[in-house]
């Protein structure tokens, strides 16, 4: 019977040590800087409030991409800051993409996302990714999802979830600031 015992407390050990990482380091993943190279293209089947755009024709521009679906309460909740540094920021060379990558069938469907997009009011470009093909090319693995790209198409910071606005921001300013 021990030894039943000690392998049924190892095999929680196991599940226990990452889950004790995150509590003692905290959620340091979530947001971090650092390259991890050229930013892939966004490609989607509509675009909402913008041409479609490649992202040969943004180098010059720092670029906000996020990654969001309207069902979603917690990009819901990041909406208002996207919203926020696309008015302040715009005029200084930030553009905002918004992915909309759907979770259900309902918010596949592009009259819903563009009738959400004309509800509240989103001013910023919006692409459906509804075959995610954009989602796999980064990467991403969560909504919502912010990637800052400089200005030479690198991406520079991912911030994933809500939170870090205020460290958000000054990524944004700081990479506005550069040449």
């Amino acid at each position: 019977m021990r030894h039943s015992t000690v392998g049924r407390k190892r095999d929680l050990s196991l599940v226990m040590s990452p889950l004790t990482l995150v509590a003692v380091l905290g959620w340091w993943p979530m947001a971090y800087g650092g390259g991890s190279g050229p930013a892939p293209e966004i490609t989607g089947q509509t675009w909402i409030n913008a041409a479609p755009t490649h992202m040969a024709d943004l180098k010059g521009k720092v670029v906000l991409v996020e990654f969001w679906t309207f069902g979603c309460s917690n990009c819901r909740n990041v909406e208002p800051h996207v919203k926020g540094w696309h008015e302040q920021y715009a005029e200084q060379g930030l553009v905002v993409i918004g992915v909309h990558t759907p979770e259900t069938d309902f918010e596949r469907e592009s009259k819903n996302v563009e009738h959400y997009v004309r509800e509240q009011h989103i001013a910023y470009a919006v692409v459906t990714d509804n075959d995610f093909a954009t989602w796999n090319r980064y990467g991403n693995r969560a909504w919502p999802t912010v990637y800052l790209i400089d200005k030479h198409g690198f991406i520079r910071y991912t911030h994933i979830g809500e939170g870090s606005y205020v460290q958000t921001e000054q990524q944004i300013q700081t990479l506005l600031a550069e040449r």
